[in-house]
């Protein structure tokens, strides 16, 4: 993977790198805890400038968390609670009270969830299921994604050759939200088969 990385910026310079982001809004197992830092060592080679590898991996960035706000409003909110109905352990009132709390707290959701690994991808399905504004929805994603690709761009253009170092550190916190989410899966899982055996057992009576 980092052999095709180096590849695209060496052969395409900052729009290889902002290419590269777009794709791991989509393709999760992309990383962008490589492609930034890479980017970043890039450019302290002189392959490419920073100012540009800033500005077109944050344009990558909006790109590809726009993909995925279009599929969102592609999907639209009917569709996701006749899926949510189908789903075992779900309910269409748990899609509801995730509408209503995305309603609540959707633009600071957005702009901080360009931040978290793995959500800062998925993020972008809701706002479109909501039909967050356009404009709302652009301006948040930019301003999120510019922190977090400025932040690994500027780490690997100050560690050169040592690069790599990024990503071992982050993929500790990757681990970590992995981790919760797979504990609140659980928890809710539990919870539910809980419910169900209650119901059996009232129902019995």
């Amino acid at each position: 993977m980092t052999d095709w990385l180096v590849w695209l910026m060496e052969h395409l310079g900052a729009p290889g790198a902002g290419i590269a982001i777009a794709l791991e809004n989509l393709f999760p197992p992309l990383p962008s805890e490589v492609v930034l830092p890479l980017a970043g060592f890039t450019a302290s080679r002189g392959d490419m400038d920073l100012v540009e590898a800033l500005v077109f991996t944050t344009l990558g960035s909006v790109v590809g968390a726009l993909a995925l706000y279009w599929v969102g409003a592609l999907l639209g909110r009917d569709r996701v609670l006749a899926i949510a109905a189908k789903m075992p352990l779900v309910k269409p009132s748990d899609i509801e009270k995730t509408e209503e709390w995305f309603l609540k707290h959707g633009r600071m959701t957005i702009f901080f969830g360009r931040m978290i690994p793995l959500f800062r991808s998925l993020i972008s399905i809701p706002a479109g299921v909501e039909r967050m504004p356009l404009a709302t929805f652009l301006a948040l994603t930019t301003a999120g994604s510019a922190i977090w690709n400025t932040a690994f761009v500027l780490a690997g253009y100050a560690l050169g050759e040592q690069w790599e170092v990024v990503e071992v550190y982050v993929s500790v916190g990757s681990k970590v939200v992995l981790g919760l989410v797979a504990l609140a899966v659980a928890v809710f899982v539990g919870v539910r088969l809980a419910e169900r055996r209650k119901g059996r057992h009232a129902s019995r009576r």
